[in-house]
């Protein structure tokens, strides 16, 4: 089932996508919900991120191909950052790269939306507080990674994370194809089974430190390929099984 979060004229709701046709839910997800009957084409309506999280948590260096393009050894552990929920952004929209950043990285990536409050989750029960699946880029400053001693800055900022298009629930994580293409040429072409923390294990080590909540979400590492975007680029993230997720890239307007 896909699952979207969308806007018609003035209205924001969830509905189911099936077959170009949206149809819209009595709630959203995270909660029971009927299906009310009313429908919208697809083409009528503007896709949303298809939720809006109390956070998102990035896993830093979670496939060993971009472990050794960033010259670091294997990770015994989940390394996690986060990303406030003013930094989710949906299909279509733009990443602005921040005030004092000249090079602006996109990061491709499986990203994980929580279905219900999880905490200490053991090993191999993540299905059950796991929605399901959306497409996730992980906008980097890099250059101001580079200088901060926190991250903040560098991946919080307004826009760095675009989600969408739409929560699939039947994905099989373990084994996806994921393509990042800027203009067009491909940049990243992985699967998922490349991770060395697999969801389950993600899920298992943030909930022993961070309760999760209904709508978060953990974008689970890029792997290698990883480069610079500039101001009127287009950059869009496919996986196997789950959509496409476009975007715009923009530079920042200065102060106002």
């Amino acid at each position: 089932m896909r699952l979207a979060r969308f806007k018609h004229g003035n209205r924001i709701a969830y509905g189911i996508l099936q077959d170009g046709v949206v149809e819209e839910i009595s709630s959203t997800p995270f909660l029971p919900f009927d299906v009310t009957g009313v429908t919208y084409d697809l083409q009528d309506v503007r896709l949303l991120s298809p939720c809006v999280p109390s956070k998102v948590i990035g896993i830093a260096m979670n496939y060993r191909d971009h472990v050794e393009e960033m010259g670091k050894p294997i990770p015994d552990y989940p390394t996690f950052f986060y990303k406030p929920s003013t930094s989710v952004v949906g299909p279509g929209d733009r990443v602005v790269r921040p005030p004092g950043s000249k090079q602006l990285d996109y990061e491709g990536e499986l990203a994980v939306v929580v279905a219900s409050v999880a905490r200490s989750v053991s090993l191999g029960r993540y299905d059950e507080v796991v929605l399901g699946y959306t497409c996730g880029i992980d906008a980097t400053a890099r250059d101001l990674q580079r200088i901060d001693s926190q991250w903040g800055r560098a991946k919080g900022f307004d826009s760095s994370a675009p989600l969408g298009p739409w929560i699939e629930t039947e994905a099989d994580p373990s084994n996806l194809v994921l393509t990042t293409k800027l203009n067009g040429e491909v940049r990243q072409s992985s699967t998922t089974s490349m991770m060395i923390f697999n969801v389950s294990a993600l899920i298992t080590f943030v909930s022993a430190y961070v309760t999760l909540l209904p709508g978060d979400v953990i974008l689970t590492g890029t792997p290698a390929g990883i480069g610079p975007m500039e101001p009127g680029d287009q950059l869009s993230v496919e996986i196997e099984g789950i959509g496409s997720l476009e975007v715009s890239v923009a530079d920042s307007p200065g102060p106002r």
